[in-house]
């Protein structure tokens, strides 16, 4: 068969979507041979030193001030170290097949880790501080005292300490373990090409044809991805196995009781409440994501539904092409009516660099918001290509960029937001853009069509999401108890997926192996449930805004300002909301089910 080879999916695509924005990245450095580059990397190298000389073993013995002063050095010393990686990073993952720019972040880390081996023993010494002491200590400084909620994240790791030496090793070796296999997969990923009907893709477009109205370019993309996966397979096997097995090592050593406790305790969050989440998500599968789907075969024409359905169009859904002026239009119009200040704080993505939106050969998939560090501004990044969905995307990822934004006034130390709290300004922007694009149908069917593609989008957050915990879950389960064939690993992707499905899908053979190409399971282990929880936590949000809290808005950005210094609890108490009691959870499922029932009554 003769091959077209089309990268470009902007081209691909036609020159529809208009003048897509790249990232300028001189704010952080202008070049990677900058002379601020070398005089950062220099002074870092310096003040690591420096610290260790002046506090190891002399943290017990500092006053209030004295720690005040260690406190704002460390964080200094986080934000040289962050300014520098996120540039080499966000570089990176512009051509991920870019050798030199793949080596120019390698060595990077490799120098910070170098810098900062002489560091680890600042969390160990901190931890053995006597209780009474640091209170003593907090009690007199209140600069210091600001600080309490991370010394409480760090003191939640006091009983998984190993010794000191056991930690600097572990810390020397990272940049060979994790982070190599994290890069080998990227790699890998941004390599891979997919044969669509004779035209060679990327996995972005690739992806982007399971979205399409013509249902043999549905099946021929899902084929082109199960070809490939499998391909690959004893690759991405070799992936997950090492990486559950270093992680059950490391567990092991650190006694921890289950291996999804270090991502609650990196979240703060309680493992009860992300258990409610899951059990009340589960329980809820037919009612959601069963009912939904049962209702899309019908409008689909089919009795049965197949995998490159689930994402299909509906036959009256408009094809055209949302190019990025309007994009930009329609979200910005939603945050501004929100309130003027979102909408401020959103203006300069746009305007000057902060968003790098064009599909390019090499260029990383997906979409992110990287807040780089407190002291510059955050980057987005998508893949844009002019699907309605896109336009949500966006949405999502500028609420991120806003909630970054806000959060950095705590500096760099309490800016960041634990993955189940970070996911509650993106939501949240995204319900903005879609009431407004509801409140905007022209009529019955316009309505229709955006009301299933946001319950789809609710399903693929929540129901999906949580399937993919359990899959994780099993997984590393399974591990622990030896090594993983690929085949092993299809049966535990299989075994989440009719149960979360439901019963009107049939599973052509291929689809065994999508596990392969999710990136949260090799990067962050279990991190996908901070997805359910944000949307539930925001739909709770959002029925409360319905309600007409004449606070509502203040209270929602003193919410997000708060970064990373407040608890679940303490953020919520405001709205009247407590995300440990397990009503909570069917308070936002019930939105998704009210969206689902207004779709069954169109029917009738």
């Amino acid at each position: 068969m003769n091959s077209t080879r089309v990268f470009d999916a902007n081209v691909a695509g036609g020159k529809a979507l208009g003048d897509l924005p790249e990232w300028d990245l001189s704010d952080l450095y202008p070049a990677t041979n900058a002379p601020e580059l070398k005089r950062d990397l220099e002074w870092l190298e310096q003040e690591c030193a420096d610290f260790a000389k002046t506090y190891e073993g002399k943290l017990a013995d500092l006053d209030s001030a004295g720690l005040l002063k260690a406190v704002q050095r460390y964080e200094q010393i986080d934000v040289i170290a962050g300014r520098i990686m996120s540039f080499a990073g966000l570089r990176y993952y512009q051509i991920t097949t870019d050798s030199d720019r793949a080596k120019f972040m390698a060595d990077c880390q490799d120098q910070i880790t170098n810098f900062t081996t002489p560091l680890v023993f600042y969390g160990l010494e901190f931890n053995r501080l006597d209780d009474d002491h640091l209170t003593t200590l907090l009690a007199a400084n209140t600069d210091l005292a600001r600080y309490k909620p991370v010394f409480d994240r760090m003191r939640a790791m006091k009983p998984y300490q190993l010794s000191d030496e056991l930690e600097k090793f572990l810390h020397d070796q990272s940049t060979v373990g994790a982070a190599a296999w994290n890069r080998l997969f990227d790699e890998t990923m941004a390599g891979l090409e997919f044969d669509v009907n004779g035209e060679v893709l990327n996995l972005e477009a690739t992806l982007n044809q399971l979205t399409e109205q013509d249902r043999t370019k549905r099946e021929a993309a899902t084929h082109a991805l199960a070809a490939v996966f499998n391909d690959n397979l004893k690759l991405f096997s070799r992936v997950h196995n090492t990486l559950a097995k270093e992680k059950e090592i490391e567990d092991r050593w650190r006694k921890m009781p289950t291996p999804q406790t270090a991502r609650h305790l990196a979240n703060h969050v309680e493992p009860e409440v992300v258990e409610a989440l899951r059990n009340a998500v589960v329980a809820a599968y037919p009612r959601l994501s069963h009912r939904y789907y049962a209702l899309k075969a019908k409008w689909l024409g089919l009795d049965r539904m197949q995998v490159w359905d689930r994402n299909a169009p509906l036959p009256m859904e408009s094809d055209r092409v949302v190019d990025w002026n309007e994009a930009r239009d329609t979200v910005m119009t939603a945050y501004g009516e929100f309130d003027p200040k979102m909408a401020d704080i959103a203006k300069p993505f746009f305007t000057d660099g902060w968003i790098d939106a064009g599909v390019k050969p090499g260029k990383a998939p997906g979409a992110f918001a990287h807040p780089t560090v407190t002291p510059v501004h955050p980057y987005v990044m998508l893949n844009y290509l002019g699907k309605p969905r896109d336009v949500m995307t966006l949405a999502h990822e500028l609420g991120h960029g806003v909630h970054q934004v806000l959060a950095a006034e705590q500096g760099e130390l309490l800016s960041s937001t634990p993955l189940t709290l970070a996911e509650t300004a993106s939501v949240f922007g995204e319900m903005l853009t879609f009431r407004k694009m509801l409140d905007g149908a022209k009529d019955q069917a316009e309505r229709k069509v955006l009301l299933a593609n946001k319950v789809e989008d609710m399903i693929n957050t929540v129901v999906r999401q949580i399937a993919f915990y359990d899959f994780e879950c099993k997984l590393h389960a399974a591990r622990a108890e030896g090594e993983l064939t690929p085949d092993d690993i299809n049966a535990l992707w299989m075994s989440v997926q009719a149960e979360s499905l439901g019963p009107v899908f049939d599973f052509a053979d291929g689809y065994e192996t999508f596990w392969a190409y999710i990136p949260h399971f090799v990067h962050s282990p279990f991190y996908v449930y901070a997805y359910a929880f944000g949307d539930g936590l925001v739909n709770a949000l959002y029925a409360v805004y319905q309600e007409g809290d004449p606070d509502f808005r203040a209270k929602y950005f003193d919410m997000l300002r708060a970064g990373g210094s407040k608890h679940h609890k303490e953020l919520l108490a405001p709205f009247g909301l407590d995300a440990s009691d397990p009503k909570f959870w069917d308070k936002g499922l019930s939105m998704i089910e009210g969206f689902i029932d207004e779709l069954e009554a169109m029917e009738a």
